[in-house]
C-alpha cells in the first residue's frame, strides 16, 4: 500500500506505512519524501487517507496475522524508548555489568497498539517524535511492523530504563519526564487526530502529557473524537485526567492511584470503586468506568449497573506490573471493537493484565496465558 494525497500544510508530521507498495516509490504530493515516509511540512488529506484495515499487516516478530476488522487508533503524546538492562545483582558501590535485554518503542498508546495487533486487529499509533531519539523511535516502530503517524517536535523524545536484577527478579523503572512541547506542536497533534480519527471507531489516548501542553489537552482530544463519531478510551493521570472528564469520554480506565486522586480518599475495595464509578457515570464524565484494584481485580460500571471482576489466581510468581495497564486497555479495546459488551471486554482485560504480571520489565504478555486466565475471572453483577 502506498501513501497518496499528501498536501503541504503548516504542521510537520509524517505517515509511515508498513506493508504493500514500493518502498522506494515517491509519495504523491510530498516534495521531499523517501521510502514510505512523508517528510516535514506535509499533512494528509482526509479524503485520501489510506485505510490501515486494508493493509494486511502482519506482526513479523510474533507471526500473528492481522485481520481486516475495525482498526484502532491510539495517541501517545509522551512516548519513550524503553531500554531494558539485566544484571545479576545490584551492587551499591562500584560498577554493575549489565546485559541489554531489549530495546523497544514504548509509551501508553504505542503499547496499546502493539497489543491490539497481537490480538488480531489493525492498529495505528499517532505519537510525537523529536531529535535523534525520535528518529530511533520511528525506526523501531518500522522494524516492529506497527503502523504509525509521527508528529515532529523540537525537543528530544525521552528514553526510559528498566533495570532487571536476575537474582531477586526485581525490576527498577527509571522514567524521565520527557520533552516540553510548544503550543503549536500540541495543535499539530490535534489536527492529525481530527484528520485520521474518523475512520477508527475506537481511539485510545494513553499515557502522561509532556510539559508545555495545557491540562485540558485531552479534553480537546475528546471533543475531536466525538465530533468524528468515534469513541474515546482514556487512560491518564493527574490534572490531565480531571480536565478530560469535564468534556466526557466513552470509557475511562483508572488504577487505584488515579482513582484516589479523583476522590481524595482511599480506593482499595469494590465499594470504594463503586462510589467513584457511580459519580463518573451519573455526571456524564464517562459512559463506561473501569477502576482497577490491583490483585483484587476491577470494577466495571455502566448506566446499567456495576460488575465486580475478580482477578484470576496467577500460575506463577508476579514479576512486574509495568505493562499490566496498557495490556488491559488493549484487550478490552479489542473486544469492544469487535462487538463485545463492556463487562465481557473488561473480563479479558483483567485476565490480560494478570498475564502481564508474569513477565519481567515491560515485555509482552503471553497470549495463550491471557486467554486461559479469562475463564478464571469471576464476575459478580450488582
Amino acid at each position: 500500500m502506498q501513501d497518496a494525497g499528501l498536501s503541504e500544510d503548516a504542521g510537520r508530521w509524517r505517515r509511515v506505512l508498513v506493508s504493500g507498495g514500493d518502498p522506494h516509490a515517491p509519495v504523491p504530493g510530498c516534495a521531499a519524501s523517501t521510502g514510505r515516509r512523508c517528510s516535514r511540512g506535509a499533512a494528509m488529506s482526509p479524503a485520501t487517507t489510506p485505510d490501515p484495515t486494508a493493509s494486511g499487516l502482519a506482526d513479523g516478530r510474533r507471526g500473528a496475522e492481522i485481520g481486516a476488522g475495525p482498526s484502532v487508533l491510539t495517541l501517545t503524546m509522551n512516548p519513550t524508548i524503553d531500554l531494558c538492562w539485566e544484571i545479576d545483582h545490584l551492587e551499591l558501590i562500584g560498577k554493575n555489568r549489565a546485559r541489554v535485554r531489549s530495546v523497544a518503542a514504548g509509551g501508553g498508546g504505542i503499547n496499546v497498539a502493539r497489543h491490539v495487533m497481537r490480538f488480531g486487529l489493525p492498529a495505528t499509533a499517532v505519537h510525537t517524535a523529536g531529535g535523534e531519539v525520535g528518529l530511533r523511535l520511528n525506526r523501531l516502530l518500522d522494524e516492529e511492523g506497527i503502523d504509525h503517524v509521527a508528529v515532529d517536535i523540537d525537543d528530544d523524545t525521552r528514553e526510559a530504563l528498566v533495570l532487571v536484577e536476575a537474582e531477586s527478579r526485581r525490576s527498577h523503572h527509571i522514567v524521565p519526564p520527557g520533552p516540553r512541547l510548544h503550543d503549536r506542536e500540541g495543535q499539530w497533534c490535534l489536527e492529525v487526530l481530527q484528520r485520521v480519527g474518523g475512520r477508527h471507531p475506537y481511539v485510545v489516548a494513553s499515557g502522561s502529557l509532556p510539559g508545555g501542553l495545557p491540562a485540558d489537552f485531552y479534553g480537546g482530544v475528546a471533543r475531536r473524537v466525538k465530533g468524528a463519531g468515534s469513541r474515546l478510551i482514556l487512560d491518564t493521570s493527574g490534572p490531565a485526567l480531571r480536565e478530560a472528564l469535564e468534556e466526557g469520554v466513552f470509557l475511562l480506565r483508572c488504577n487505584r492511584t488515579e482513582a484516589e486522586s479523583l476522590t481524595g480518599g482511599t480506593v482499595r475495595t469494590f465499594d470504594d470503586a463503586r462510589s467513584l464509578n457511580e459519580h463518573l457515570i451519573t455526571t456524564g464524565a464517562a459512559e463506561v468506568a473501569v477502576t482497577t484494584l490491583g490483585a483484587l481485580g476491577a470494577l466495571c460500571s455502566t448506566r446499567h449497573g456495576h460488575s465486580e471482576l475478580y482477578a484470576p489466581p496467577l500460575p506463577g510468581k508476579p514479576l512486574s506490573d509495568a505493562g499490566a495497564g496498557d495490556s488491559m486497555v488493549a484487550a478490552l479495546t479489542t473486544q469492544l471493537a469487535t462487538g463485545a459488551d463492556p463487562v465481557s471486554a473488561c473480563a479479558l482485560g483483567v485476565a490480560t493484565a494478570a498475564a502481564a504480571m508474569l513477565t519481567p520489565s515491560t515485555e509482552s504478555f503471553d497470549l495463550d496465558v491471557a486467554r486461559a486466565l479469562r475463564s478464571k475471572v469471576r464476575i459478580i453483577g450488582s
